[in-house]
């Protein structure tokens, strides 16, 4: 594999952002090199490992751009960078020259002010390049998102997140904030201590409010022992479930996730307590994969836990897959969507592999370039994803994703997981508790940020460091304080 270097020049940071981004999704193994400097003439300068070279003369674009405010200028430069690139490699990204991680957001912000199916399709076509099929694809799910989010008061409700930042090991793909379970189970009773002092923190912030959905993530929750997973639940009950706040729950989600991690008794647990979604992921049912990427479970345990897992009366069950995991191709996603059409999950949610820097396989080895490869897998899942009544519902993007896909949950239809509509969509407020979580305050109105930009969202993140989430707890409660 030929290892490529680009320089990316800008006269304004304004525009650094996109144009590494858009410049990457077109060489992901490309070194990119970028810097800012106020004193050189053109506005950007693209320079690619074979002499050919993007100028934009700085002078002229602002004499015919001097009425367009800054987003719109992003958005020009970005649209001249991807029409170049494009005609110098000979490709069309599905996704066009957009950056963002939510496209249905767009299409769905496009309908909400007027536009119909067609005209938000056209829009993300002919505004930011995205091919037909995507195009059609985020309307479609826009449109399902609309329908389910109509259940929701979005000024008087809100949804709790509760992050248990622990993992059985930590897959060589993985970046989350996560750590493995034999370092930190000494640790993990004053974990709850303090996590479970944030949620009574939360239950006092949100009086009034009506609870609309629970997501217990991670990591892994099922990491926790069944003792002390039955005394979180207890806690949740006890403040956000009873009679006075828990008539509107709409969905109450533990992301049960890794086997190795699952256990008869900590189904039962949950079995015990208002739970209505789980989620059994295997990310491949091929074992060599598996073993490769750091995953302590076998693919029959899979199955066991999700058999398990019915006969217990579980009828929401989600499943997570990942398309271009190191040494797979499409015939081993083929064989593992058999595998998964035999186990008919309630949800499927298929993930296009994106490689951040914080996790292992970065920096033990360079990105592959799988285009060809991941769109068979990606429509190879669609398919099965049909085959079993699931239709997508939600859509999102990552910084680094291979090949420029995306990530697609598919749902029957009164399955839908209504928290991943809301995490994406930033429509309602979500509390967030524990290490690394983020809260998400939506407010009524937009307000001015200290850089000048009008937003409704305000972002509350708490510390990733397990040991400092302990013990600053009463930082972490006081940043959430109104």
């Amino acid at each position: 594999m030929i290892n490529r270097m680009i320089q990316i020049q800008c006269k304004e940071t304004l525009y650094t952002y996109n144009l590494y981004h858009i410049t990457k999704a077109f060489f992901p193994n490309a070194e990119i090199k970028q810097c800012v400097d106020a004193e050189q003439e053109p506005l950007v300068r693209i320079e690619l490992d074979d002499g050919s070279c993007f100028l934009l003369d700085a002078k002229e674009f602002e004499e015919n751009k001097k009425k367009e405010d800054a987003q719109e200028k992003k958005k020009i430069v970005t649209k001249m960078v991807y029409r170049f690139l494009s005609e110098k490699t000979g490709q069309e990204m599905a996704w066009g020259m957009l950056t963002g991680v939510r496209p249905t957001k767009l299409a769905m912000h496009q309908m909400e002010n007027g536009m119909n199916e067609a005209q938000a399709k056209a829009f993300l076509q002919e505004v930011y390049c995205v091919s037909e099929k995507k195009a059609r694809l985020a309307v479609d799910i826009a449109c399902r998102e609309k329908a389910l989010l109509s259940k929701l008061d979005y000024l008087n409700g809100f949804s709790l997140y509760v992050g248990i930042p622990f993992c059985p090991s930590i897959c060589s793909y993985c970046s989350f904030s996560s750590s493995p379970i034999d370092v930190w189970s000494p640790r993990m009773d004053d974990y709850l201590k303090a996590l479970c002092i944030e949620l009574h923190h939360i239950a006092k912030e949100t009086e009034g409010k009506t609870l609309n959905t629970i997501y217990i993530g991670g990591g892994t929750p099922t990491t926790l022992t069944a003792k002390q997973l039955e005394k979180l639940l207890n806690v949740v009950d006890e403040l956000f479930l009873n009679e006075e706040r828990g008539a509107e729950l709409l969905e109450y989600t533990v992301e049960a996730g890794r086997p190795d991690s699952i256990t008869k008794e900590k189904l039962e647990v949950l079995c015990s307590h208002p739970v209505t979604r789980i989620s059994v992921n295997p990310q491949t049912m091929q074992q060599k994969t598996l073993d490769l990427v750091g995953r302590k479970h076998s693919v029959q345990a899979v199955k066991d836990i999700f058999h398990l897992a019915r006969e217990l009366g579980f009828d929401n069950i989600n499943m997570d897959l990942i398309a271009g995991l190191p040494g797979e191709n499409a015939e081993d996603m083929r064989d593992t969507l058999r595998q998964i059409e035999e186990l008919s999950p309630d949800s499927l949610t298929v993930h296009s592999l994106a490689i951040k820097r914080a996790a292992r396989m970065a920096q033990e080895q360079p990105v592959r370039d799988l285009h060809t490869e991941i769109t068979e897998m990606v429509e190879d899942a669609a398919k099965t994803a049909e085959k079993l009544g699931l239709v997508p519902y939600y859509l999102y993007r990552q910084k680094n994703i291979a090949g420029n896909f995306e990530n697609v949950g598919y749902a029957k239809a009164d399955k839908a997981g209504i928290y991943n509509i809301l995490i994406m969509e930033e429509k309602q407020t979500i509390y967030a508790a524990g290490a690394g979580a983020t809260t998400k305050i939506v407010l009524p109105e937009k307000i001015k940020t200290e850089n000048g930009k009008e937003t409704n969202l305000i972002r509350i993140e708490n510390v990733k460091n397990i040991e400092e989430y302990i013990a600053r707890i009463d930082e972490m409660i006081k940043r959430k304080s109104n």
